[in-house]
């Protein structure tokens, strides 16, 4: 039975790149964004407005992040899908535990989901995350929002104010950035630092359409 002239004609196809297959009901990337995608990857079922990333007994100075979450018109939006990472108090992202992708490996183990209540609002507790080794990029958590049936995108890093590594364009550039103002005042209040972000939804973010309202 001939079959040559059929492999050959297989082979002769030009070779198309991989394009993975949407997930199911997960929402687009909005925008340019590298390993977005990790903001999937163990997220809970089950949110609440107030979640902790670090565990209680991390080595570190604990801190509180708020946030109110608004639209474009400054209306408070509830169900929105706060996520958030770090390095640890040495700067380093460590190792998450169990299995993981590769996007979401390399945000570590200091990771965490939020969803916004009634007013918008949401809360982390954490530690002060240190800044990279060696280096001159300041103390920073990661941010991104998930806007349910909408899309997700990240947001500009908090910046700490009082970090003596954050510069004068730094500062500048992230009062303006992603998601509205993210450099932030640290507060000591009860043995831990506060510090609030407040989102805007979809500033300054390419690509972006505010979702449509009923």
């Amino acid at each position: 039975m001939q079959r040559r002239p059929f492999v050959f004609a297989l082979l002769s196809l030009p070779l198309l790149p991989l394009v993975p297959a949407a997930a199911p009901n997960r929402e687009p990337v909005i925008g340019a964004c590298d390993g977005c995608e990790a903001v999937f990857d163990g997220l809970p079922t089950t949110l609440d407005p107030h979640a902790r990333i670090a565990a209680t007994g991390e080595p570190g100075e604990p801190l509180t992040l708020t946030g109110i979450v608004t639209d474009l018109q400054g209306r408070p939006q509830p169900g929105v899908v706060v996520y958030a990472y770090h390095t640890d108090q040495d700067g380093i992202y460590p190792p998450p535990e169990g299995a993981a992708s590769g996007a979401a490996r390399r945000h570590g183990r200091l990771r965490g989901w939020a969803r916004t209540d009634a007013d918008g609002a949401y809360r982390f507790d954490s530690i002060r995350p240190g800044a990279y080794p060696g280096g001159d990029v300041p103390e920073h958590i990661h941010m991104h929002v998930i806007e349910p049936g909408h899309g997700t995108y990240y947001l500009d890093d908090v910046m700490f104010r009082d970090d003596p590594k954050l510069t004068p364009q730094q500062v500048r550039r992230y009062a303006s950035g992603r998601g509205g103002d993210a450099i932030v005042m640290p507060e000591r209040r009860d043995g831990a630092w506060q510090v609030r972000r407040d989102i805007v939804l979809g500033r300054n973010v390419d690509g972006y359409r505010p979702r449509s309202r009923a």
